[in-house]
């Protein structure tokens, strides 16, 4: 991870190249006031509402620091009533969904912004969009895992080549995890711009107030007196909600873990329910987790505990989930993209980590909540979550402005992300 130290060193140049650059463009009169048109690669799956909450967290982020620039989204799903989310929230926003509305968008879009995902997700359409148009892309809040061989035709080391050669050519690349930046040095990246950046769903505010008032009401759950807790397995079971074939190899890792990974929640569980006024509510990030919830931890509360305890049995999508976490008092668990939401919104939130998750949990400390970080694969880490659950239950005050600190961080960094891209949107490739 870079220090604090390295951390400012690299801002303090890249603001200054951003001036510098600037003021030659100036000068030299080639500023232009028109209009620009992002045409923004982003919307991986539905099944997740993390994966949703990239989307508009990116979409409300170009609004607030370039309210006057034009997007079109090139998703990969808006299924499940994600479109009708996205047109609610942002009714200028295009989406282009076919073959001929692309081609329209390759024409009239000035620039490709690759949104934030588990890796360069879409690297084959950053390809396509570089060799057909010629025009200039950047790579916003990414995790650059190693490679692993997936054909017998590329071996990680030429695949992982790639990956650096396509991000190199880009304007600018912003990793959402310092881990990843200093993979991206290792392997030689050249892009001109590389900094951390954090993830697109931190800026996500879609909400549904309605459909989580009545949730909340039905179950009891007050303002500020429950946490959220997220189960997760450390493979997601894709072969139960969509058309993959079983994988005994993972099925087997997730089995062998699923007791491990969860006994310190259910830890933390009982104690906030036997010496805190809180509840606790077991919801999901993804639609598989419902089930590992009730069979991993509420089946195995004691009695007295499971009345302090709400399990939801059904998927939610991103705005009614953000609408419940901004009301409780914090959240925990072995997911990433809720505890982002709600660290977006000022609400506390621990992580539990692990390998099979890639390098995105170490954002926690480039965000400076290192303390609300846990390796799972650590020994010495695993007795220390529940004390730190317990610690967030019983002194939300603090926890609360430790939450604010880091969101107020998120800011900061998105606002530099986002000169940036103004940058490269208004001269091209400067550096």
């Amino acid at each position: 991870m870079l220090s604090q130290n390295t951390r400012g060193f690299d801002r303090r140049r890249l603001l200054a190249m951003l001036f510098a650059g600037t003021a030659c463009k100036i000068v030299s009169g080639t500023e232009t006031d028109a209009p620009k048109h992002i045409l923004l690669r982003s919307s991986w799956q539905t099944v997740n509402i993390g994966d949703i909450a990239h989307t508009p967290g990116v979409l409300r982020i170009l609004e607030r620091h370039l309210p006057d620039v034009k997007v079109t989204l090139w998703p990969s799903k808006v299924d499940n009533g994600v479109e009708e989310l996205l047109r609610t929230r942002f009714p200028k926003l295009r989406i282009a969904k076919g073959a001929d509305e692309l081609r329209v968008a390759f024409d009239e879009c000035d620039f490709l912004l690759h949104g934030s995902g588990a890796s360069l997700v879409a690297q084959r359409d950053v390809v396509r969009w570089a060799e057909a148009t010629g025009k200039p892309y950047g790579i916003y809040g990414i995790t650059l895992p190693p490679k692993k061989s997936s054909s017998t035709t590329a071996t990680s080391a030429e695949a992982m080549a790639e990956t650096i050669r396509v991000l190199g050519g880009a304007s600018f690349v912003f990793f959402r995890d310092s881990h990843s930046l200093a993979l991206a040095k290792e392997k030689g990246c050249t892009a001109p711009i590389m900094q951390f950046g954090p993830d697109g769903a931190f800026g996500c505010d879609l909400r549904d107030d309605e459909r989580a008032n009545a949730f909340l009401e039905k179950h009891g759950l007050e303002t500020g007196k429950f946490l959220c807790c997220i189960p997760r397995l450390r493979y997601t079971p894709y072969w139960l909600i969509k058309d993959r074939p079983f994988d005994p190899v993972k099925h087997a890792r997730n089995e062998e873990m699923k007791e491990h990974d969860h006994a310190q929640l259910r830890a933390a569980i009982i104690e906030i329910a036997r010496t805190t006024d809180l509840k606790v509510l077991l919801c999901p990030e993804d639609q598989t987790q419902m089930q590992v919830g009730k069979e991993v931890i509420l089946n195995h509360l004691p009695a007295d505990v499971r009345d302090r305890v709400v399990w939801r049995p059904n998927y939610w999508l991103t705005g009614e989930a953000i609408s419940v976490y901004i009301r409780s008092a914090g959240l925990f668990g072995n997911e990433m993209h809720s505890p982002i939401m709600c660290i977006g919104h000022g609400v506390p939130a621990i992580v539990c980590r692990w390998a099979e998750q890639t390098s995105k949990g170490y954002m926690w400390e480039d965000i400076g909540l290192g303390d609300w970080l846990f390796n799972l694969d650590n020994p010495a880490d695993v007795p220390k979550i529940a004390p730190a659950i317990l610690e967030m239950a019983r002194n939300p005050a603090a926890a609360k402005q430790t939450a604010l600190a880091a969101k107020k961080r998120v800011e900061r960094d998105q606002a530099e992300t986002m000169a940036v891209l103004r940058d490269a949107l208004t001269y091209g490739p400067a550096f």
